[in-house]
């Protein structure tokens, strides 16, 4: 969905009140531009487009639009509305957005489905979130390695459309056990008279519903896929991973990542009701005053060197300054590392090491660079000496506490990302004044 878009929406909005070409504006939307649209408007005007959506497409938007907005969406729709919404989605559909539904709507969903859809819908809740199993569809294309390819065509023109992003068939044996992936690529340019087994690729990439989707993401990158077969323990092929689950997932976590390291506890409704949003803001931001204080008390401390130096007061938020921005970057990182696997076990002091040697570096260049800047505006020697010395140390402190941080909540089943931001700079500008201060005092006071 594009600005004009909204702005046209918006301007057939009046007081909340839709006119009627609106109806049939939204007709013409996909919907994921409707859920776009509904997450870029305030409560009032949200429902009221909302209530203008046509009801067999309730469901399909309903997955589509962030888990804030949803919960905004379905408080406003009664039970009846929210089963026959329900009723619309297949299976892992419907396990995308059960969490956000009333307990009687998903038991009267449930009563609703087959027998295979409710096994189905059972296997995918029965999969921890950042799973495989989670993100997989049961909805896919199976044939036999004994039948000719004519047969397969055959099949397949019988079918009224393929599943979405359909670049390969399955091969499975009478038992599901999977034998191999037939592209539909060799399909097309394949002598029809040939079995499947002599066109089918054996050797393809395939996944487990217990792994992580980080890694299944790692995979689709590494071998340009489209889709990937999904296999239980016993080789049974279970369901299917495509690209677009995969680009959604990288898309969510990308956005939790960024929320985590500004202390943000979970995704916020952008026209939330203060309260919630106080409520999601306000741990990281007691931390935050908690570290300020203790900052303030750090500059107390050293009151008297302060008062009869009046230059240490403009030169210290420098210091502190520039080892809070070299801790974000060593943080932001080590934080990407993990989260796409590339630091193991022992390579920790190695990556330490390093980022101790980039700071020194860092430091013998901006602080000799900043002493000298400092003796031009104070004629002090010594204080430029200070400030060079107390920037090296800051930024090996920063380094430190840049690999110290992540480690340890990683090692504790943490994100490492969440707070990282709030706490790198509490510990870069606590310790930047207490280093620079504390050389003040003993060489300049």
């Amino acid at each position: 969905m594009n600005e004009d878009t909204l702005q046209q929406v918006q301007d057939l909005l009046e007081d909340g009140k839709p006119k009627p070409e609106l109806h049939a504006r939204l007709e013409r939307l996909h919907a994921a531009d409707i859920a776009a649209l509904l997450e870029a408007l305030p409560l009032e005007e949200r429902l009221a487009v909302w209530n203008l959506v046509k009801a067999d497409r309730d469901g399909e938007i309903l997955v589509e639009v962030s888990d804030a907005v949803r919960e905004s969406l379905i408080d406003a729709m009664d039970p009846r509305e929210l089963v026959a919404a329900a009723e619309t989605l297949e299976a892992d559909e419907l396990a995308d957005i059960a969490p956000d539904l009333p307990e009687s709507v998903i038991e009267e969903v449930v009563q609703s489905l087959s027998a295979e859809e409710r096994e189905r819908l059972r296997a995918a809740l029965s999969f921890p979130e950042g799973a495989v199993g989670a993100l997989m569809d049961f909805d896919h294309v199976v044939v036999r390695d004994d039948v000719t390819l004519e047969a397969v065509t055959r099949y397949l023109r019988r079918m009224d459309e393929l599943p979405d992003h359909t670049d390969q068939l399955f091969v499975v044996d009478r038992d599901q056990v999977l034998q191999g992936t037939l592209p539909l690529a060799r399909l097309i340019v394949s002598d029809l008279d040939r079995q499947v087994r002599q066109v089918m690729l054996t050797e393809s990439v395939k996944l487990y519903p217990q792994d992580r989707a980080e890694d299944a993401a790692g995979a689709f990158e590494r071998y340009d896929l489209i889709s990937a077969p999904v296999v239980d323990g016993s080789e049974r092929l279970v369901g299917r991973l495509t690209v677009n689950a995969v680009v959604d997932y990288i898309r969510e976590k990308s956005a939790e990542s960024q929320l985590a390291e500004a202390g943000l506890r979970e995704e916020e409704d952008l026209f939330a009701p203060v309260l919630d949003s106080f409520k999601n803001r306000w741990a990281w931001l007691a931390l935050n005053l908690v570290t300020a204080f203790i900052a303030s008390r750090v500059i107390g401390i050293f009151e008297d060197s302060i008062a009869s130096l009046v230059a240490l007061a403009a030169l210290m938020p420098i210091v502190a300054g520039i080892g809070g921005n070299s801790g974000n970057q060593t943080t932001t990182m080590i934080v990407r590392a993990l989260a796409l696997g590339q630091i193991h076990g022992g390579y920790w002091r190695k990556l330490l090491r390093k980022e101790m040697g980039v700071a020194l570096l860092n430091g013998a260049i901006w602080g000799t660079l900043l002493g000298a800047m400092a003796y031009m505006f104070y004629g002090n020697v010594a204080l430029g000496g200070v400030m060079a010395l107390a920037m090296m140390l800051n930024l090996l402190l920063a380094a430190t506490m840049g690999v110290f941080i992540p480690w340890v909540r990683a090692r504790l089943g943490r994100d490492p990302a969440v707070g990282s931001s709030v706490l790198i700079t509490a510990c870069t500008d606590s310790g930047g004044f207490f280093i620079f201060l504390g050389l003040a005092t003993l060489f300049l006071v």
